[in-house]
């Protein structure tokens, strides 16, 4: 199952009102496009809400997340604008360029050499290097500790709580992915916001993919390449999720990882 990064109102993403980059690709070039499950299986649809149902579910989940994490004498949080209509931003990392960002920074975070290459489909939290800076107690990066939400919030924290749908994720905010993209990018790279936003063009996988008869496509899914090079991956991934959280920055809005 692919990985897709999002950023926008929940609004829109729980009422589906958004294309995912090849969903984008696939009705510019004149194809269909199906999900399927890691089975192989058409997604089923969803018994939908309206819109303004699931925008009043939201922001109810909304406010009670930020009445939770005010802190006791301080100003509680502003609730950032839930609807249909704003603006939004996705593209597609996939696994195995997240995979390599992080072992970018974890490399680098212990001055050790980075891999020149990585396995196609590899098992990244599984690496010595990305499981010892996701088990340091004294470096907490959202980004290891399974993060899949960022909210629009400046303050740096992570925290574990039920999600819309009830299911329960690691939460982090933009300003704490904010610090950490820095981080990352002074530790390895120090490359300017036109080098970053260029990545997704000069960087990532070797080629991109096709669409197949039922949809499906990952630009991991290339069977003539099994290994990728680390550092272009890295910034690959890299360059999108700065560019998601600048995004949300900018409009208020929460950044998810969608898979």
């Amino acid at each position: 199952m692919g990985l897709d990064i999002y950023a926008g109102t929940l609004t829109r993403y729980y009422s589906h009102n958004w294309k995912n980059a090849v969903q984008q690709w696939a009705e510019e070039n004149g194809y269909t496009f199906q999900k399927i499950t890691p089975d192989g299986d058409p997604v089923a649809d969803e018994e939908e809400l309206s819109p303004a149902e699931v925008q009043g579910l939201v922001a109810n989940w909304r406010d009670q997340i930020l009445a939770a994490v005010s802190q006791p004498g301080q100003a509680p949080y502003a609730p950032w604008p839930e609807d249909n209509e704003k603006p939004y931003y996705t593209d597609k990392p996939d696994w195995d360029a997240f995979g390599a960002m992080l072992l970018v920074a974890a490399c680098h975070t212990y001055n050790e050499p980075v891999p020149p290459t990585v396995e196609k489909g590899w098992d990244f939290m599984e690496h010595p290097m990305i499981a010892r800076l996701t088990a340091d107690e004294g470096r907490v990066w959202s980004l290891f500790r399974g993060a899949t939400w960022w909210l629009p919030l400046a303050d740096a924290f992570l925290f574990q709580a039920p999600l819309p749908t009830d299911d329960t994720a690691a939460i982090g905010t933009v300003g704490g992915l904010r610090k950490e993209l820095e981080k990352l990018n002074q530790l390895a790279w120090k490359a300017d916001e036109d080098t970053i936003l260029n990545w997704t063009e000069t960087e990532g996988y070797p080629v991109d993919g096709t669409v197949g008869p039922d949809g499906h496509y990952s630009k991991a899914d290339i069977p003539e390449h099994t290994q990728y090079d680390t550092e272009s991956l890295a910034k690959f991934a890299f360059s999108m999720f700065w560019q998601a959280m600048r995004f949300a920055e900018e409009q208020q809005v929460p950044v998810l990882l969608d898979y």
